[in-house]
C-alpha cells in the first residue's frame, strides 16, 4: 500500500500502480523508480498491485486473478487511471481496459508523457512529438477499431479508405516532416561542431540516470542556472556553456537528458539528433548518484543507452556525486595505468568540485598535447 497524499495536492490523476516480478533483482527500487515517474507525471499513486509471475499472460499480461485484484484496488480507491511498469501490446491494453473499466498506460507511454510535458526547447518538443507517433502508430487500431469498416451502415461508407487507413496516412506524412525538420537541425549542429573541432576546444558531455544530479552539477561549474529539480527527467533540452578551467583555457559542458532502464527505442530514436552531441563528444563524465542502492543497475543501464547511440567508446570519468548523502570524502580514484578513473564530489555542496576542475583540466591538456605535440613539448 502508498499511502494516500493529502487533500489539496494539486489537480493530479489518482493512479493504481502494478508491477510484476519476472525474477529482477532490483524489484523493490524499480518499484521505487516507479513511484517517482507516476508522480512526476502528475498522478497520486494510491495503491500498488504487485505479485510474481514466470511469464506474462498474452491476453492481459497479468493474469485473471491478478486483474481482478487490479479492479478491486481502483474500484476502492476510485482511482480512474492504472500504471503498468512493463510494457503492454496494443492488445493486452485494449482487453485490461475492457475488464478494468478504466484508462490503462504503460511504461513507455508514462515515459513519452512526462517528455511531452518537460519539452522547452523548439527541437526537445519536434523530438518528442515524433516519439509519441511512432509509439501511436503501432496502436492505431486500438482507437480506431469501431471505424474499421469499407461498407455497413449510414455515415461509414468512405471515399475508398477506412478512417484507420486516412488517419495512418496523415500520421505518416507527420512523421516523414518532422523528421525532415530534425535533419535539418541535426546538419545545424553539425555545423557548430565543426567549428569548435577547428579551435581544437575540448567537449565535455554530462551523462548518467536521470535524478543523478547532473544539472546541478552543470550549473555548479558553469553558474549556468540551468533548471535542476529532485524528480526524474527534469532536463530534456541539451544545454551548452563555455568553461574556463585555470591550466587549460575554454572547453565547452553539455548537460543532456537523463538515461533510465528500459527507455523506449521510440524516444532514443526521436532523440538521436541531440544525443550525437554525446556521441561527437570527446569526454564523458558520467555522474552517478553514489546514495542510491541502485546505483549499479543505472550505471548498467546507462552503459547500455551509450552503446546504442554509438558512444560507448568515448573516454569517461565516472563522477561520484552526493557525497555529502553519503558522508565519503572529496576524493580521485585512477585505474592500474593512472588514468582518471572516478571523482567523488558533492555538487550540492560543492566538496571536490576544484578536484573535478583539476581533471578536466589534466584531460584538455593531454588532449592538446596529442593534437599539437611539438607545441605541448615547447610549454613543457
Amino acid at each position: 500500500m502508498i499511502d494516500r497524499p493529502a487533500a489539496g495536492d494539486g489537480c493530479v490523476e489518482g493512479a493504481v500502480l502494478v508491477q510484476l516480478d519476472f525474477g529482477e533483482k532490483d524489484f523493490a527500487e524499480r518499484l521505487e523508480e516507479f513511484r517517482l515517474l507516476a508522480t512526476s507525471a502528475g498522478a497520486t499513486p494510491l495503491d500498488a498491485v504487485y505479485g510474481k509471475r514466470g511469464s506474462p499472460d498474452p491476453a492481459t499480461f497479468a493474469g485473471k486473478g491478478k486483474v481482478q485484484e487490479i479492479k478491486h484496488a481502483a474500484a476502492l480507491h476510485e482511482a480512474g487511471l492504472v500504471l503498468f511498469n512493463h510494457d503492454l501490446s496494443p492488445g493486452q491494453q485494449r482487453n485490461l481496459e475492457r475488464e478494468l473499466a478504466v484508462r490503462v498506460v504503460d511504461r513507455s507511454s508514462l515515459i513519452l508523457d512526462i517528455f511531452a510535458q518537460r519539452a522547452r526547447s523548439h527541437e526537445g518538443k519536434l523530438q518528442v512529438e515524433l516519439a509519441q507517433l511512432q509509439h501511436l502508430a503501432t496502436r492505431l487500431v486500438r482507437g480506431w477499431t469501431h471505424l474499421e469498416r469499407q461498407k455497413g451502415g449510414i455515415g461509414l461508407r468512405g471515399p475508398g479508405e477506412t478512417q484507420l487507413e486516412t488517419d495512418r496516412r496523415l500520421l505518416g506524412k507527420r512523421v516523414a516532416l518532422l523528421k525532415e525538420r530534425l535533419k535539418l537541425l541535426a546538419r545545424q549542429r553539425q555545423v557548430r561542431r565543426r567549428a569548435r573541432n577547428r579551435r581544437e576546444v575540448l567537449a565535455v558531455s554530462l551523462v548518467g540516470y536521470t535524478n543523478a544530479g547532473k544539472s546541478t552539477l552543470f550549473n555548479a561549474l558553469t553558474k549556468a542556472g540551468a533548471y535542476a529539480a529532485d524528480q526524474l527527467f527534469a532536463t530534456l533540452d541539451t544545454t551548452s556553456r563555455r568553461l574556463f578551467v585555470a591550466g587549460a583555457g575554454q572547453i565547452v559542458l553539455s548537460d543532456t537528458v537523463g538515461f533510465i532502464r528500459d527507455l523506449p527505442h521510440s524516444l532514443v530514436a526521436a532523440f538521436q539528433a541531440t544525443l550525437e552531441e554525446t556521441a561527437q563528444a570527446d569526454l564523458l563524465l558520467h555522474v552517478v548518484d553514489s546514495a542510491s542502492p541502485d546505483r549499479e543497475q543505472q550505471m548498467a543501464a546507462v552503459a547500455a543507452v551509450l552503446d546504442e547511440i554509438g558512444a560507448g567508446e568515448v573516454p569517461q570519468i565516472v563522477v561520484w556525486n552526493k557525497i555529502d548523502a553519503t558522508h565519503a570524502a572529496p576524493g580521485v580514484e585512477r585505474d592500474e595505468c593512472d588514468k582518471l578513473a572516478r571523482i567523488r564530489v558533492s555538487a550540492k555542496s560543492g566538496a571536490g568540485l576544484d578536484l573535478l576542475r583539476e581533471a578536466l583540466a589534466e584531460v584538455a591538456r593531454d588532449r592538446a598535447g596529442t593534437l599539437n605535440p611539438s607545441a605541448h613539448a615547447d610549454a613543457a
